[in-house]
Parts: structure tokens; C-alpha cells; sequence
């Protein structure tokens, strides 16, 4: 018998996390799992530890840590916990790790998602802020680590399905044949509200998608569709092409997940449920298939597939994000700083929706990109954008910045 692949889940508690957990139980033959981390759910954690028992757990906090390793013992289970944020670098890196689902959200994932890259994993990568942030610097480490990366996100896995052949064995592999790249957007909860009821927009309501089940976060990104903008900066990097080749379309049923268009007039596309464990399946089995545990897609009962162009106008997100594409540098780390700021205070009901743009466009018009040539460069753009969203949120609050 083979040995099986070890597993390691970063942000195993999050929506990509739980269906991760869900793919890998369905084939117990193929897959271990060998670490499970968790930012702040330690009682989850504590669940997914019972069922896998794996050889490592990673709390951030040091005092949730030592409870966990207390109740693991307590309950008979040998996984050894650790704590801080260089422990998820450590078991990212760990020699007996083989894969690594990088689905930890926003900044808080770079770290250790680079050190995948430079220890030579396949790195399944649903962190795209991680990717936003480091730019070219990542993709650096995953070829002189000799990593294979594998994208996890919806759109950016179709892209890779049907840029699949001759010469095109991992993500970043330029192809001279592609015209284009269609990344699609359901639209999010707001395609078709009133731009004056934009305003008074709810937490709740912006984390409302109509198609996916996703972590608040990412879901306001999704109505604001800065989502969208950051998967356009990403699929550039993934797949070495220009910002002027990745085009976003809003298709609302979210069955195609992204076309690629040849030079020759073809155009292919990925269709599928949407459902996570499809890409997660496909980035866990390849280059073989292995199943997901989604339901088939019923074509005849889809019936209809609607396509057109995103409103400008109602999602500035999406322009902010395409300038920072076309500035580079550290401008798209800038970009997802104050993103995550802003979005932050969204939740907090201390910055109105219409508010997030405002906000990250000004803290873009203070920015000069300058090279992100390191990891301190990514670093402290990102440390110099969150303090002046914050300088930001205080003048839009009527604070005296």
C-alpha cells in the first residue's frame, strides 16, 4: 500500500476548512490528516481534533492552546498543541507534510503559506489575500521551493481546468494562445437593490450571499465585490497574464465558474454546483479525479445561464482593485490592508457599505507603490495601509484624524 498523503489544513474551522475535512474523510486510503489550525473556534477545533486526531493542532492564542492540549488529554487524544502565529509556519513546513489547504483569512495567512511555498509542498491555495499581498515575491518562493501550486478558489481552479494540457501542469504556466480570462461574479446579494437602499446596508444582509455559505468576511467582499477585484489581481499572478486579459462578468447562477477564450475563438468554460469541495477535490486528487461528495449538475434543470457586465458605478471596489493590479509593487498590498480594515469596521456597524470604496480609495490615493521585493516590503506597506485606514475611519467618523 501506498503511503498516504499528510494533510495539513491551515484555518481548518472556516467554511473551506470544514469542506476540506469533508473531502478528506471520504477517501481515508489516500489521505491523512497531519495538522489542524484554528484562530479563535478552540471548541471546534477540539471537535475536528476527536475525529482526525492529528499529529499537530495550532491555537494562536497561547492561553486557548493550553486549555485545548489540556482537554485533548484529558480525552485520551495524543495531537500536540502549539501556539502562535510561527507555528503555523512550522507545521506548514514540516518535513512529513506532503499538502497544505492554505485557507487561513486575509493577511494572517501569508506567513505561513510562504513557508509551504519555500519547504516544496503542494500548496492548495484559497487564501488569495496571501497571494494579493506578496505578489510576484510568492510565486519567487513556489518556483525556487520547488512547491506546486494548486488554486482552491472557485473561479481561478476553473481557469486552471481549462487551461489544462500540453505544457500546462500547475498554475503559472504562461500560455501565448489565451486571449482572455473570464473570471465570473454571481453579483452578491445587491445585483439588483437600489443603489439609494445601498447605504443603509446591514452586516447581515451583506453576508447574505444567494449562492455560497462563506465566512462574513469574504461574503461582504462578495457584495461589495472587492472579492472579485483581489481574484482578478490573483488570476494575473496565477496565470502570468496582464491585467488587460482578466476580465470580470456577473453570472448570477453560479454555475459557470470561469472561461478561458483562445486566440482562435474558442472558449472554454468549468460548470459545476457551487459547492467548495469540487475545486478542493480536484486540487487534493490531481492530476487524477477523486470524488467530492458534490450532487451532479442538472443541466435541463438549470435550464438558463445569464451573463453581463458588472456596474461600475455600483461596485467602485472592482476599478481600485484593477489600479492596483496595473500599479503593482506594493500597491495591492495597500489595497488589501485597508480592504480589511474597512470591511472590519463594516461589521463592527462603525462604517457604513458606500463607506468601505471611500475608505480603501483613500488610502490608495496617499500610497506611491514602491517594489515588494521582500517580505519587510509586503510588511510594512501593509502595517502603513491599516494605519491610515484607521486615520480614515476616524475623519469619515468626524474624528480629527
Amino acid at each position: 500500500m501506498s503511503r498516504k498523503m499528510q494533510v495539513a489544513v491551515l484555518g481548518s474551522t472556516g467554511s473551506i476548512g470544514l469542506s476540506t475535512l469533508d473531502v478528506l474523510a471520504r477517501h481515508p486510503d489516500r489521505f491523512e490528516v497531519f495538522a489542524l489550525t484554528a484562530n479563535n473556534n478552540v471548541a471546534k477545533l477540539r471537535e475536528q481534533c476527536l475525529a482526525h486526531c492529528p499529529q499537530f493542532a495550532v491555537v494562536v492564542d497561547a492561553a486557548a492552546a493550553a486549555r485545548l492540549a489540556t482537554d485533548l488529554l484529558a480525552a485520551g487524544c495524543k495531537t500536540r498543541v502549539l501556539a502562535g502565529e510561527a507555528a503555523l509556519s512550522e507545521v506548514a513546513a514540516h518535513e512529513q507534510v506532503d499538502a497544505v489547504m492554505a485557507a487561513i483569512v486575509g493577511a494572517a495567512g501569508l506567513r505561513s503559506s510562504l513557508a509551504a511555498a519555500r519547504a516544496g509542498k503542494r500548496i492548495m491555495l484559497a487564501n488569495k489575500e496571501a497571494l494579493v499581498m506578496s505578489g510576484p515575491l510568492f510565486m519567487q518562493a513556489v518556483r525556487e521551493g520547488g512547491a506546486t501550486l494548486l488554486p482552491v478558489d472557485s473561479e481561478h481552479n476553473a481557469v486552471f481546468q481549462c487551461m489544462s494540457g500540453p505544457g500546462a501542469t500547475q498554475a503559472g504556466v504562461t500560455r501565448a494562445d489565451v486571449r482572455r480570462v473570464l473570471l465570473t461574479a454571481s453579483g452578491g446579494p445587491f445585483l439588483r437593490a437600489p443603489a439609494s437602499a445601498l447605504r443603509a446596508v446591514t452586516p447581515e444582509q451583506a453576508c447574505a450571499h444567494p449562492r455560497w455559505v462563506m465566512g462574513r468576511k469574504i461574503s461582504v467582499d462578495s457584495a461589495t465585490l472587492m472579492n472579485k477585484g483581489l481574484e482578478q489581481i490573483e488570476a494575473c499572478l496565477l496565470f502570468a497574464l496582464p491585467p488587460a486579459q482578466v476580465e470580470v462578468v456577473v453570472h448570477p447562477q453560479s454555475i459557470v465558474h470561469s472561461l478561458v477564450e483562445y486566440i482562435d475563438g474558442s472558449m472554454l468554460a468549468q460548470l459545476g454546483n457551487p459547492d467548495m469541495r469540487t475545486p478542493i477535490a480536484h486540487a487534493l486528487g490531481w492530476p487524477e479525479r477523486i470524488g467530492s461528495g458534490v450532487e451532479s449538475l442538472d443541466i435541463v434543470r438549470t435550464a438558463r445561464l445569464d451573463f453581463e457586465a458588472p456596474d461600475a458605478a455600483r461596485f467602485p471596489c472592482l476599478g481600485l482593485a484593477r489600479a492596483a493590479a496595473e500599479a503593482g509593487g506594493t500597491m495591492p498590498a495597500v489595497l488589501n490592508a485597508a480592504n480589511e480594515v474597512a470591511v472590519e469596521a463594516f461589521l463592527q456597524r462603525r462604517l457604513s457599505f458606500l463607506e468601505i470604496p471611500e475608505v480603501i480609495e483613500r488610502v490608495l490615493s496617499r500610497h506611491s507603490s514602491l517594489p515588494a521585493s521582500s517580505l519587510d516590503d509586503v510588511l510594512s506597506a501593509d502595517d502603513w495601509a491599516r494605519h491610515e485606514a484607521h486615520a480614515a475611519l476616524r475623519a469619515a467618523a468626524g474624528v480629527c484624524a
